[in-house]
């Protein structure tokens, strides 16, 4: 049976629309890939939302709802606005949305289109590590919650967050860790003098030897530290691990899903179809 992504027309077209970094429109895996990922997550632990009478979706980098894909003429759901459609769908509708965005404008038009197709949402304006402290705080106890991460680049992938919205006793996550801005950087990065990447992953560099760089595989170390980072907070990470290219086939980000309970992640391994764990940068 062919999954259909959720793709109704935008009732408040006067809103803010994400067109890329370029403006040209995003490239079409966003809807094909980390969207319909998303969805078919959503979908399929429906049976497991309904045990909560709270039911929390977290995205602490929502933009503006919606999305214009690279030659296309009409526009689509952003993250947020899928999370909720499918959810809605799957008759497990999450009882609350809590959004942020590092730009009012953008935060408040997700906010009005999630309130346009009837979900209850609030949105935090402001650094994703200052709002997040607002959000938590929005958290009713015992809440099931899904934190959806996803920064334009490495830098604003703060550790911190994760460390924080891991205060929550029932969350999981879906990261995109965007594998191409680790790519480009890491070695100029490995400058002390430097700081871009040190919130991602404190204390990386004491764990790369020099001779990485050499060989090739300083990006791949990095993220391995990462990944323990993560699971020293309690998590096990999915070991489907997605990787997204563009249309010329770099590598962009991968798709990290990690939980404290082996249900989510099983969940997230049937419906994240993609290159396990590709960490093949030729």
């Amino acid at each position: 049976m062919t999954f259909l992504l959720a793709h109704d027309p935008d009732s408040l077209p006067n809103l803010s629309v994400e067109s890329g970094k370029s403006g040209e429109g995003v490239g079409r895996w966003v809807p094909e890939m980390k969207h319909t990922f998303l969805a078919k997550y959503i979908e399929g632990t429906r049976q497991a939302r309904k045990k909560y009478s709270q039911r929390i979706y977290i995205d602490l980098f929502c933009g503006p709802g919606r999305v214009q894909v690279k030659e296309e003429t009409t526009t689509r759901h952003g993250g947020a606005l899928i999370a909720w459609q499918h959810s809605h769908l799957a008759n497990a509708s999450f009882t609350s949305c809590l959004v942020g965005d590092l730009d009012p404008v953008r935060a408040n038009a997700c906010v009005e289109r999630l309130r346009a197709f009837g979900a209850p949402a609030r949105a935090f304006v402001g650094a994703a590590e200052d709002t997040v402290n607002e959000i938590i705080r929005a958290v009713p106890g015992n809440a099931l919650c899904l934190a959806y991460l996803d920064p334009y680049n490495l830098q604003y992938l703060s550790f911190n967050i994760i460390e924080k919205l891991a205060q929550l006793s029932r969350v999981d996550f879906a990261v995109h860790f965007s594998t191409m801005d680790l790519r480009r950087n890491v070695l100029m990065e490995y400058n002390s003098e430097r700081a871009r990447f040190d919130q991602t992953a404190p204390g990386w560099r004491d764990h790369i030897d020099p001779e990485a760089f050499v060989r090739g595989d300083a990006d791949e170390i990095f993220f391995d530290y990462w990944c323990e980072l993560v699971k020293n907070l309690g998590f096990t990470i999915s070991q489907r691990i997605p990787l997204v290219r563009d249309d010329g086939n770099r590598p962009l980000y991968h798709l990290v899903f990690f939980s404290r309970h082996p249900f989510p992640n099983k969940i997230w391994g049937d419906v994240a179809q993609g290159p396990n764990r590709e960490f093949n940068f030729g």
